[in-house]
């Protein structure tokens, strides 16, 4: 075991020789590879890059309409909710397209107290938040080192809020590649998922927007998440900031990743992220990205990859409008956040919207958690705040095991249920009460028999004041 993985998993030849491959658009073999997808088995390179081809209309509509097979047979209705939690923006690199690269000296730093983190977390879950993603730019005080992460999860999972049950249950981590030893500490601190994004899989385009800094060393980031399985993390999130380089390069290189975590631990990524450039304070980069991906794209991608990988979960972040969040949702997204603040003490503060004195990036979606859950509710959906497969000790190669039998999808689907209804009884308006009664309502009566019955059994609870009901 080791904390130096030089990357040779990663073949740019090869991809280069798939995407020349596979040029043109053959219907008769897209839709061949359209149904395959929609065996729920997976795909390999070749048809991937094959349906980064697709252009025609009806073929394009062939494409969303298999992916939204897929999420829906997998994930059903629900679409899982979570709010980022920036403690702190200090950091030693020099990420041109980032707000927080240090030499950005207009940037204010903050290092968030453990009594401040206290009191976003308190804002956080007498909101309804019940899971959150912990964030720090990559450097941290120097009195403290590593320890600083770990009491503030200490923190977080210690602090409650006013109502019964107001507690974040799951913090999934977004911090910067540790050694084998750190990564072993956020273990046994109870962190559900270890994020990390590679940025950009293009050696020489990651060298060019990567100039100073630890962060520079591509092969110590793109082994972090080897690093993390050999610690024992077996949930893992992944992703592209999409517009630094060719969107299909970074796909196929996602993909070879993916392919190189299942070969050496048996099990890839939890969640895929798809975040895009966007405008960060003093970066031209951020401003103007040098291959900016289209909302076309990026709906091209999202509906790709969940052919490609089922069984991953994909996330879109308030990096995007509510438009084209409820555009994605449709096509494979089944996780979002909600509410979200880029800032350290962001939701302790009174923000005036499009300033991004403190903030890492611009934000697309300003609406607070409220209005994203009955907006879901409205459409049909079920807003999810359940963390028990992460308590329960479903993930990794368990969960994998779980998803592909369908046997996840009878727990996964009462869990939600009982979260909303925790989440309507504690927390919002009569408007988003009565949208989301009406859509479990609906949910109810689609549900198998049994799974019926275990869901009443947990609204019943819910009702009955119990709270974290789950199975």
């Amino acid at each position: 075991m080791t904390d130096t993985n030089p990357v040779t998993w990663l073949d740019p030849k090869s991809i280069a020789e798939t995407l020349s491959g596979t040029a043109g658009e053959d219907k008769g073999h897209i839709r061949e590879i359209l149904a395959k997808g929609r065996d729920m088995k997976g795909l390999n390179g070749s048809d991937v890059a094959t349906l980064m081809n697709v252009q025609d209309p009806e073929l394009q509509q062939e494409l969303y309409t298999s992916a939204k097979f897929i999420k829906d047979k997998i994930y059903g209705p629900r679409v899982v909710l979570f709010a980022p939690m920036y403690i702190s923006n200090l950091c030693k690199n020099e990420c041109l397209y980032c707000a927080f690269r240090v030499s950005n000296k207009a940037l204010k730093r903050r290092v968030l107290s453990m009594e401040e983190i206290a009191e976003e977390t308190r804002i956080l879950v007498n909101q309804g938040h019940k899971r959150a993603l912990l964030v720090s730019g990559e450097a941290y005080p120097p009195k403290e080192g590593f320890d600083y992460i770990i009491k503030a999860i200490e923190t977080v999972y210690a602090t409650k809020g006013d109502k019964p049950g107001a507690e974040i249950r799951r913090i999934n981590v977004n911090l910067a590649p540790e050694s084998v030893e750190n990564f072993r500490r956020l273990k046994e601190a109870d962190i559900g998922t270890f994020q990390l994004f590679q940025e950009t899989y293009d050696r020489k385009v990651y060298s060019q927007m990567h100039t100073h800094g630890k962060k520079s060393d591509f092969d110590w980031r793109a082994s972090a998440l080897d690093r993390a399985m050999e610690a024992g993390i077996d949930d893992l999130g992944m992703g592209v900031l999409f517009g630094l380089s060719d969107w299909r390069f970074e796909v196929l290189s996602l993909m070879q990743h993916i392919a190189h975590l299942e070969d050496k631990f048996g099990v890839g990524c939890h969640t895929i992220s798809m975040p895009r450039l966007e405008p960060a304070h003093g970066s031209d980069v951020a401003s103007t990205p040098p291959n900016a991906v289209s909302d076309d794209d990026l709906k091209k991608i999202i509906a790709i990859l969940r052919l490609a990988v089922p069984y991953t979960g994909m996330i879109i972040s308030t990096r995007e409008t509510p438009q084209m969040r409820r555009d994605t949702i449709s096509l494979g997204v089944s996780q979002i956040s909600a509410g979200s603040r880029t800032n350290p003490g962001g939701y302790a503060a009174e923000e005036n919207e499009g300033t991004f004195s403190e903030s890492q990036f611009q934000l697309g979606d300003h609406r607070p958690l409220n209005e994203v859950v009955e907006e879901l509710a409205q459409l049909g959906l079920i807003p999810s705040f359940c963390t028990a497969c992460y308590r329960l000790g479903r993930t990794g190669d368990e969960f994998m095991e779980w998803a592909k039998t369908g046997e996840i999808h009878h727990r996964c689907g009462p869990n939600a249920l009982s979260t909303f209804r925790e989440y309507l009884t504690d927390y919002t308006s009569p408007e988003t009460i009565a949208a989301g009664e009406e859509a479990i309502q609906k949910e109810l009566q689609q549900m198998p028999e049994k799974d019926q019955r275990i869901s009443n059994n947990l609204l019943r609870r819910v009702k009955d004041g119990k709270r974290d009901c789950y199975c």
